[in-house]
């Protein structure tokens, strides 16, 4: 008997407390706005061919065609990274979210490139992308591919944990809103390994730049 009574005045005071917070969430707004940092603006860098490798995520027709910042914005900036990097003899790499995504023609591989279906939006989980890049003495990555607060910024932590240094150009990794831009960036500069400042190719940390700002020498 004495333990149904101490049960009940638990039920009784857990109720109480439902209906307390109950009431709390009521009397509280609905949404919280919070103001972004401003990201920094993108930098210069100069990468050495025999030791980048590009990455291409994701532009697929599953993932990129249907959105048009992608098509009509990313896609042109990442072929002209792509035709550089095929000419200083730069490993490439692709990523597609499985094996019936097929990647846009504008930015197909080429015969020596890889190409990864990896398990996660982190391109190094599930996929032998770091034995690839390690075996040919890759220590600095430029980043791209759809999109930046997804696969991007999670491919970014997963390289500068494995020691890899990252460079993003801004223009070639977008989100559906502003709102996704802003908080992948975000990300990728405070990250575990963080570059806030974006001091160009911080080391084990990811750079913010620009396809245009990209030199290969």
């Amino acid at each position: 008997m004495k333990q149904i009574t101490a049960g009940l005045g638990l039920v009784t005071g857990f109720l109480v407390l439902i209906a307390h917070m109950g009431s709390a969430a009521a009397q509280s707004p609905a949404m919280m706005t919070v103001q972004m940092p401003q990201s920094p603006e993108p930098v210069p860098v100069t990468l050495n061919p025999k030791t980048t490798a590009l990455l291409v995520l994701d532009i697929t027709d599953v993932t990129c065609k249907p959105q048009a910042i992608c098509v009509n914005e990313m896609v042109p900036h990442i072929r002209t990274l792509l035709a550089e990097a095929r000419k200083q003899g730069m490993l490439v790499a692709y990523s597609r979210p499985g094996s019936n995504a097929t990647i846009l023609p504008d930015v197909a591989p080429e015969p020596a490139d890889v190409v990864l279906s990896p398990l996660a939006q982190d391109k190094f989980y599930g996929s032998d992308l770091d034995a690839k890049l390690k075996a040919r003495g890759v220590t600095h990555i430029i980043l791209t591919g759809w999109r930046i607060n997804g696969a991007v910024s999670y491919t970014s932590v997963g390289a500068t944990l494995r020691g890899y240094t990252v460079v993003v150009p801004i223009d070639t990794s977008y989100g559906p809103k502003d709102w996704d831009v802003a908080i992948g960036r975000y990300q990728i500069l405070t990250q575990l390994s963080g570059n806030p400042t974006n001091t160009p190719l911080k080391p084990n940390a990811s750079t913010l730049s620009r396809s245009d700002l990209i030199s290969l020498k």
